[in-house]
């Protein structure tokens, strides 16, 4: 045949309404099909679909085009399965008659989807939509919405922040505190803003991806990952509850901000160091158990270290100035000492992680090992 009228069901209607199978073949069996599931559901769009790729087809045999029209249906399950037997109809159709071209016929922007799908098999002609008039912008409004929830960055942009409100308002009733909602719900969305503003959704989605790959290859490093956000989990509670302390002596006007960040690095820093190293450690001796270079690891330890005493020699000097770490650290000059210290030692500590970081002064165990069998085989090649 010349020219092939193809309509869609995605959804599969006509077999979920009218209890018809498909491929439907040829005018009359279309005009049946469609009178049927026009009294199983007069609402249905498919119908209309059906009667308007009849309406193409008598326009086509009209201009003495050899034409002819099917309906393939798909699945109620719409989506991959729907639009994989679709595609094994059509293809089943195609084996057993030969086409030239195809007039594609939909009843809006869902079933369209299905074009390139169709174009991969055949060669189309024309599309023709066929919508009724009065539900054209609704269809088409519920196809886009529809979709558009469907794809998780957008759903999460758009029901996080609203899930969050409700669930931190309903808290706080429970607590019969109503007031203290609002500031619960601005701070939670203002922290969620930034979490996405920041993109740190994408490195969290890759860590939690990479935790999952070593949880199933039984890695150490699950373990030590999972040690690691504990310890950080610790560390800023531990920073925040002395933080807190202080706070409640005095008052956020009364020490300053500097004071009570200097506070929460103070007594935090050193664990959260300690959480990054673990999670080095365990990096480690996989990479090691693969026979695979390690120097960089290393580096990135001695980085954290560096990072650390920075942190902590500032911090350092910054409270005994205030006189808050009476007891530990009283002077400021031994605190100032302290952070000179802290620099210099910082700066080796990167040094030493710059020069085991640069590349080419390892060889990974597996390359060695390739290159010792291709002097053997070059040997026995000489020989």
């Amino acid at each position: 045949m010349q020219t092939l009228v193809i309509c869609i069901d995605r959804d599969d209607d006509l077999g979920e309404k009218a209890n018809l199978t498909t491929p439907i073949i040829g005018r009359e069996a279309n005009i049946e099909a469609a009178a049927a599931l026009g009294i199983a559901d007069p609402e249905d769009s498919d119908t209309n679909t059906i009667f308007g790729g009849i309406k193409v087809l008598d326009e086509l045999r009209a201009n003495g085009d050899d034409a002819e029209i099917v309906t393939f249906a798909g699945d109620k399950n719409v989506g991959v399965i729907s639009d994989q037997r679709i595609a094994q109809k059509l293809e089943a159709f195609l084996e057993v008659y030969e086409v030239g071209g195809a007039v594609f016929v939909s009843d809006g922007a869902e079933d369209e989807t299905l074009v390139p799908i169709v174009q991969s098999r055949i060669k189309i002609d024309s599309v023709k939509r066929i919508v009724v008039m009065q539900s054209e912008n609704l269809e088409s409004t519920y196809y886009v919405l529809k979709h558009a929830f469907s794809d998780p960055k957008i759903s999460q942009t758009f029901f996080v922040p609203l899930g969050l409100a409700f669930l931190i308002y309903s808290i706080f009733l429970l607590a019969r505190y109503p007031e203290g909602a609002v500031i619960g719900i601005l701070a939670a969305v203002g922290l969620y803003m930034l979490y996405r503003g920041f993109g740190l959704d994408d490195t969290v989605a890759l860590q939690v991806s990479r935790l999952k790959d070593t949880f199933q290859r039984q890695r150490l490093a699950f373990i030590t990952y999972t040690a690691a956000i504990l310890l950080g989990v610790v560390a800023t509670v531990r920073g925040l509850l002395e933080t807190w302390e202080l706070y409640s002596e005095g008052g956020f006007w009364y020490h300053g901000t500097l004071t009570l960040v200097s506070v929460f690095i103070n007594a935090s820093v050193w664990w959260y160091a300690g959480a990054v190293l673990l999670a080095d450690l365990g990096k480690i001796f996989d990479l090691n158990r693969a026979g695979r270079a390690v120097r960089r690891s290393f580096s990135v330890s001695l980085f954290v270290l560096a990072t650390g005493l920075l942190f902590w020699g500032a911090s350092t000097y910054l409270l005994s100035e205030a006189a808050l770490i009476a007891g530990r650290l009283s002077d400021p000059a031994l605190a100032l000492q302290y952070f000179v210290y802290s620099i210099i030692f910082a700066v080796i500590l990167a040094l030493i992680g710059i020069r085991l970081s640069i590349p080419g002064e390892e060889v990974p165990k597996k390359e060695n090992q390739k290159k010792r069998k291709i002097k053997k085989f070059v040997r026995k090649d000489n020989i």
